[in-house]
C-alpha cells in the first residue's frame, strides 16, 4: 500500500526530463551518499538538518524529497516543507528502489564546478546553435535545473571557466572534457558520461548529432531540428533568451523521441476519421 504523501519510482521517472518535474531534493546522509555517490537525474543534494534554512530557496514549488530508503529523513524533511506551504512528497523506496528498477543515475563526481548557491556553472561560446542549446537543455532537465550558463567569445571560454569556477563545454581544446569526440558531438558525450543513455535520449542524441555535424542522413528529423535551431538564432540576439526558447524546442523533440516516434500523421487519414 502506498505511503501517504509519496510518489512511486515509476511516476517520478515519467516526470523527470519534462517541464512538469517537481524540485528533486536529495537529503541522504554523508555516509549514505558516499556508499552510492550518484544522483537521481535532476536532483540536487541538501542537508536534511538545515531544511529550515533552505526551504525558502525552493520558491514554493512542489518538491519530491529523496533519501536512501524513503523513510525517516525524507518524510521529516517533506513534512517540514509542507509547513512552509510547499507541496512535498517522498520518493517511495528512495534511491534504493530507484536503483533496483534499473533507472539512470548521474555520477556526482562529474558535477564539481558550483557557485556559492550550489548551482553548477557551465561556460561555452556565444551565439549558440544546435549543440550549445541541446547540452544546456539536457543539464537543466536531467542534471541541475538551476544550472548557470555563461556564453562568452570563443577565445575566452577556457579563461572564464577557470576564473569563475565553471565547466567549459563544446570548444575545440585538448583539455576540455565536454566536447566532440570523433564522430560524436558534445550532446552524445554528455548523455554517455552523465549516465543518461536511455533509449529516448540516445534517439535524441542521433538527431542532435545529425543536425550539429552536417549528417542529415543519420535521421530524417535532423534537418528539421537544424532548421528550427537556425531559425531561433535569427529570432534572438540575446543568447539566454534563445536558450529559454530552445528549452521548449528540445522538450518537444524529447517527448517525440520518448512517446511519439511511432505515431504517423496524414491529412487523408484525419480527413476520413469519423465517417461512417
Amino acid at each position: 500500500m502506498p505511503t501517504p504523501n509519496s510518489i512511486s519510482v515509476e511516476k517520478l521517472a515519467r516526470l523527470i526530463g519534462t517541464p512538469a518535474c517537481p524540485v528533486l531534493v536529495d537529503v541522504r546522509t554523508t555516509r549514505d551518499f558516499a556508499d552510492v555517490p550518484r544522483l537521481i537525474p535532476g536532483s540536487r543534494p541538501r542537508q536534511w538538518d538545515a531544511v529550515a534554512e533552505w526551504a525558502s530557496a525552493l520558491g514554493g514549488r512542489p518538491a519530491v524529497v529523496i533519501c536512501q530508503h524513503g523513510q525517516k529523513l525524507s518524510h521529516g524533511v517533506a513534512a517540514w516543507l509542507r509547513t512552509s506551504g510547499i507541496a512535498a512528497e517522498v520518493l517511495d523506496g528512495g534511491t534504493t528502489e530507484w536503483a533496483r528498477a534499473g533507472l539512470p543515475m548521474v555520477p556526482a563526481d562529474k558535477l564539481r564546478n558550483c557557485d556559492a548557491q550550489g548551482r553548477t556553472v557551465w561556460v561555452t561560446r556565444a551565439r549558440p546553435k544546435v549543440d550549445r542549446i541541446a547540452c544546456p537543455w539536457l543539464i537543466r532537465r536531467f542534471v541541475d535545473p538551476e544550472a548557470v550558463f555563461l556564453f562568452v567569445p570563443p577565445g575566452e571560454v577556457a579563461h572564464v571557466a577557470r576564473h569563475f569556477n565553471g565547466e567549459a563545454f563544446d570548444i575545440d581544446a585538448p583539455d576540455v572534457f565536454w566536447s566532440h569526440r570523433g564522430e560524436l558531438c558534445t550532446f552524445d558525450v554528455m548523455v554517455k558520461e552523465l549516465g543518461l543513455a536511455t533509449p529516448p535520449l540516445l534517439h535524441l542524441a542521433t538527431l542532435v548529432r545529425g543536425a550539429d555535424t552536417g549528417r542529415p542522413d543519420l535521421a530524417p528529423e535532423a534537418a528539421g531540428l537544424l532548421a528550427a535551431s537556425l531559425g531561433l538564432s535569427r529570432i534572438y540576439a540575446d543568447d539566454l533568451q534563445q536558450l529559454d526558447a530552445g528549452m521548449l524546442l528540445y522538450d518537444a523533440f524529447y517527448r517525440w523521441c520518448r512517446d511519439a516516434s511511432e505515431e504517423r500523421h496524414s491529412w487523408e487519414g484525419d480527413r476520413t476519421k469519423g465517417k461512417a
